[in-house]
């Protein structure tokens, strides 16, 4: 971190995760038509991609109101090539690359990364380039002048605070003094 914030999304699958076929199952791996809540998703992100880093972003913004703000079904192909075409995306470009089976190969890596090498079991979870990680659980989005303030005192103490492995509330409601 340092006068400008660099994200580089990566890829984690809480179905991959949660499987109860066994390590040998991968989701990546499964057929086109398997009914996955985040495969085709994780496809159409990539296939954005190719289209250049800002086309990512702008997709991969307008997937994430998709589903969490708007409720939409990000496995529905149909609402993945709305959510593109609202963007911007070279449609034919789009649908080309969306056929490519090699792009399947990020999710395997950066999941297979995240899992063996930091540990990853649950999204969101924020790393660090110096490799701290913690997950995250939020109630709500904190307002737009606090998001800053927020995420530096995560890094602090992801950086600086590495005794601290687990931080809950309880599930009272604040001010409830039973």
């Amino acid at each position: 971190m340092g006068p400008k914030l660099v994200v580089n999304w990566r890829y984690f699958s809480l179905e991959q995760a949660k499987n109860e076929q066994g390590p040998q199952w991968k989701i990546w791996e499964q057929p086109e038509d398997y009914p996955s809540r985040g495969l085709r998703a994780f496809w159409a992100a990539e296939a954005a991609r190719r289209q250049g880093e800002a086309a990512f972003d702008r997709f991969h913004f307008a997937l994430l109101e998709a589903r969490h703000e708007q409720r939409r079904d990000i496995a529905d192909m149909n609402i993945l090539a709305e959510v593109a075409g609202s963007v911007g995306l070279d449609m034919a470009q789009f649908q080309k690359d969306l056929a490519d089976r090699r792009l399947l190969a990020r999710l395997a890596e950066d999941h297979t990364f995240a899992v063996e090498v930091l540990g990853v079991f649950g999204s969101p979870t924020l790393v660090w380039p110096q490799r701290q990680a913690i997950f995250l659980k939020m109630s709500s989005p904190p307002p737009p002048s606090d998001c800053l303030s927020v995420f530096t005192e995560l890094h602090h103490l992801a950086d600086q605070r590495r005794y601290i492995q687990e931080i809950k509330r309880p599930n009272a409601p604040i001010g409830d003094q039973r």
